[in-house]
């Protein structure tokens, strides 16, 4: 299994427009004719153009061609950004040779600037012409869709049907402004599987719902999350339609696996991290209890920063945990900081500093926080990030918060 591996169907490419000093920053990703489609969006009430746009071309269920552009989100710039939108869509249709409906958009950048649109225009002649459906420019879009990123994210893998093999991959941009509301970032994920745009819509809600909702770096919800599957269908076979389509299981294990790295990804290069934490809540008496607690716990900056100077000081767990709105007995309230217990029945429990410094400054860690309101089985984190959680448990990914998080924001616009 490689990490990036190109999919039956798809053609990409990716340049330097402009938009960033010397970094490639617009994409585009097409296919033959339009193929089944679906995306999920941020919930955000002040919402980026393009997401605006995207919305309304994927509503049909199909689409041909996708471009991103990183430097300039098109966000809070009113009927000017949704014209710009547009036009850019409008171009692409143009150079791919498809209807301005069948094409997406997305974008990622300073919010409240006014996209460069001309730049665009005169790059996309050159971008359509170096469409290939080569690994090495599919891992040119994944590094041209970055902002803060220090790494490119991309994650393949195959499922079987019915004697015939199945590509499912994605690639996504993901670090600061990332707090999970249906997607949080810009992600693309393609697949050369049979799927119907119904399947597709399902299949991407079920994953999002535990790995890319299951993210936050900052707390921040983004303008402009955009979470996007396409399928072309290049592989052949029998149409998989419906959760009883035979191969609809192994589809669906095969994306929310790709949803789940890109997400893991995701909450270890948060801005400035040194460390990802997976905060693993049980014992709660809903899950829906349970990741309040856990999401609560997971975007307190004391935490955070209690776990960048490798500092088992379980108080500020308890006390994220207290204030999270979800009703528990502190007196059977437990917390385990990377397998070592720290507090039981909501009091201190002996443990050496020493170990748990060690414990601490490993690159992955976990807080365990068990509510004691019902009985959970014992849960490894590892195990615990699943499409299907145990009911009364949660399992919240994010990082430490550090003095570079602060410097990188600080000087964003610089």
């Amino acid at each position: 299994m490689t990490l990036c591996r190109p999919v039956k169907g798809f053609k990409f490419s990716a340049l330097h427009a402009g938009l960033k000093k010397q970094k490639l920053d617009l994409a585009l990703i097409v296919t033959e004719r339009p193929v089944p489609t679906a995306a999920v969006f941020t919930t955000s009430q002040v919402v980026a153009a393009p997401v605006m746009v995207s919305r309304e071309h994927v509503s049909d269920g199909y689409a041909q061609a996708l471009i991103i552009n990183a430097g300039n989100a098109n966000a809070c710039t009113g009927k000017q950004g949704i014209y710009d939108a547009r036009a850019m869509c409008e171009a692409v249709a143009r150079e791919v040779d498809c209807q301005e409906g069948e094409v997406l958009c997305a974008s990622t950048g300073v919010i409240g600037v006014s996209l460069p649109l001309e730049k665009i225009e005169n790059a996309l002649p050159e971008l359509a012409s170096k469409l290939e459906p080569s690994a090495e420019n599919l891992e040119l879009v994944a590094q041209a869709i970055m902002t803060t990123d220090t790494k490119m994210k991309c994650y393949s893998t195959t499922f079987e049907n019915d004697g015939i093999t199945y590509t499912m991959m994605g690639i996504a941009k993901g670090s600061g402004m990332i707090a999970p509301n249906m997607a949080t970032m810009i992600g693309v994920i393609l697949t050369d599987a049979p799927l119907t745009p119904s399947a597709c819509d399902a299949l991407l809600r079920k994953s999002v719902r535990n790995t890319f909702n299951a993210v936050t770096v900052d707390g921040d919800t983004s303008t402009n999350d955009t979470l996007v599957l396409m399928a072309s269908g290049a592989a052949g076979g029998v149409a998989l339609e419906t959760p009883m389509s035979t191969g609809f299981v192994q589809a669906e294990e095969a994306c929310f696996e790709v949803c789940k790295h890109l997400a893991e990804e995701i909450a270890s290069d948060g801005e400035g991290a040194t460390k990802m934490i997976d905060v693993v809540v049980t014992g709660a008496q809903t899950s829906a209890d349970a990741k309040k607690v856990a999401r609560t716990i997971a975007e307190s900056p004391l935490v955070k920063t209690a776990l960048f100077g490798n500092d088992a000081n379980w108080g500020r767990v308890a006390g994220a945990a207290g204030r999270s709105g979800v009703a528990f007995d502190q007196n059977r309230l437990s917390v385990t900081f990377a397998g070592i217990l720290v507090c039981k029945n909501g009091c201190a429990v002996c443990f050496d500093e020493d170990v748990a410094l060690v414990a601490l400054k490993q690159p992955r860690v976990s807080i365990h926080v068990d509510l004691g309101r019902t009985q959970t089985p014992d849960i490894d984190f590892k195990s615990a990030f699943t499409a299907q959680p145990h009911e009364g448990s949660a399992h919240i990914m994010t990082c430490d918060l550090t003095y570079d998080y602060v410097r990188i924001n600080g000087e964003y616009r610089s």
